[in-house]
């Protein structure tokens, strides 16, 4: 199973849409899994119209309350489970809130998919391993685009981080 995992698209203020190669990896994905920060309801449609319905995603901290969302959503995919957040607030602290937030709502070896900084990150933290894809669109303050994709098999979880704009 092929996952697609994107966060912080912040269309259409500080980003126009979702560049062709996000998009062209987003379709062929089997799942796709969008931590937060689309910005408009629109954009949760237009990302769930090209995931075919196979869509987990999150309410970011700059989305409006008509993002009809949970703050926390829980998927297993290919044997793996996953419990994503936005991991909204302040920088310091970040992998702290994101695994516990994992803790509470997964179970022991439950992988956590967090946005918000707009870094991507693969790190285990106090026992949890931290997946955030950076920023789909680049957008400020990311120094580019990025996405992750994982393959998923049998519990398995191989993740790759994907770079655009020249990375």
């Amino acid at each position: 199973m092929e996952l697609a995992i994107i966060s912080d698209t912040h269309v259409p203020k500080r980003a126009s849409g979702l560049p062709d190669w996000v998009r062209e990896r987003v379709e062929a994905a089997d799942h796709v899994i969008h931590a937060g920060d689309f910005e408009a309801p629109s954009v949760v449609d237009q990302v769930r119209s090209l995931a075919d319905g196979a869509f987990t995603g999150v309410r970011g901290n700059i989305d409006p309350a008509s993002v009809d969302l949970p703050a926390v959503a829980t998927v297993e995919c290919g044997g793996v489970e996953f419990v994503v957040v936005h991991g909204a607030g302040d920088r310091i602290g970040y992998e702290d809130r994101v695994a516990d937030a994992v803790r509470e709502h997964g179970g022991p070896d439950t992988v956590g998919v967090a946005g918000h900084t707009h870094d991507p990150i693969d790190e285990v933290h106090d026992g949890v391993r931290i997946l955030n894809p950076g920023s789909a669109t680049g957008a400020d303050p990311a120094t580019g685009t990025t996405m992750m994709t994982a393959a998923v098999d049998g519990g398995d979880l191989d993740v790759t981080l994907h770079r655009g704009d020249g990375w």
